[in-house]
């Protein structure tokens, strides 16, 4: 089949957590078009029953679908934990999720074999990322804890304020105490928060950024199709939101930098 590599990729997040990963893929590939989606009106899904987000990322999907993408990616760790299986089976369409390229990193990173896991309580609670790990690592234990009001910070724009800190100290005390040297930050919004994390569980802990990896793995999937965008030209972004709020000028540079253009409104049954 001949695929039309100037087809746009398609990402979506429950929010803005997902353009750390919409900015890793423009570095690491300038001249792809992007479509990104930012369920904002009904973020964030961490609380929410796996049902409720598995249809709402199917939702999203069958949109960025509509808008003839040629690869999807699941830029949220939530809906990755419970809507990869059936997206797989619903979309003739390559699909990327961030939690597999987390675990090989990590997997490759650790020395002592105790692997951290940040995440929403839907991501903790899935296992998804257990699993993941045991597929390829049957020698390395994962630890997981849920930081669930590491999100709020994130979506007000507050990274570093003594608040918290005071809240990462509590959430990583248990992982710090189990001695993990590797630590997967198992959602999206979070490597915005990668100074105080860092500062809180010490140098010597490696932080595995789900934005970075995906990437990664964007590039080998695309490469691997043959659909790689031979155009030399910046490549075309589109920012969608699903509510009237959608993402503020000033959030998104500072997620995403200068290609953060205008962002569409599109409620989320309109898309």
């Amino acid at each position: 089949m001949v695929v039309d590599a100037s087809r746009p990729i398609g990402m979506f997040d429950s929010g803005i957590g997902g353009l750390t990963v919409a900015r890793a893929t423009i570095d690491l590939l300038p001249h792809e078009n992007l479509i990104y989606f930012g369920d904002t009106a009904r973020c964030p899904y961490g609380p929410r029953p796996p049902e409720e987000v598995r249809k709402f990322a199917l939702e999203i999907m069958d949109g960025l679908a509509h808008e003839d993408v040629k690869m999807l990616v699941i830029a949220c760790n939530s809906a990755s934990s419970w809507a990869l299986e059936d997206a797989g089976a619903r979309y003739d369409l390559p699909i990327v999720s961030v939690i597999h390229p987390g675990v090989r990193a990590a997997a490759a990173a650790t020395r002592n074999g105790r692997v951290g896991l940040i995440g929403t309580l839907a991501t903790v609670t899935s296992r998804s990322y257990d699993r993941a790990l045991a597929e390829i690592r049957t020698d390395v234990e994962m630890f997981s804890q849920a930081c669930p009001r590491f999100v709020e910070f994130v979506e007000r724009g507050e990274t570093s304020s003594d608040e918290l800190v005071a809240v990462a100290e509590e959430y990583l005390a248990p992982l710090k105490a189990e001695g993990v040297d590797t630590l997967i930050l198992g959602c999206t919004h979070y490597p915005l928060l990668s100074g105080v994390i860092q500062y809180v569980m010490g140098e010597h802990v490696v932080l595995v950024s789900s934005a970075k990896v995906t990437a990664n793995e964007v590039y080998a999937r695309l490469r691997a199709e043959g659909a790689l965008n031979p155009s030399r030209e910046p490549g075309e972004h589109r920012f969608i939101a699903s509510s009237e709020e959608g993402i503020s000028s000033e959030l998104g540079r500072r997620f995403l930098g200068p290609e953060f253009g205008k962002v569409e409104h599109r409620p989320w049954d309109r898309f």
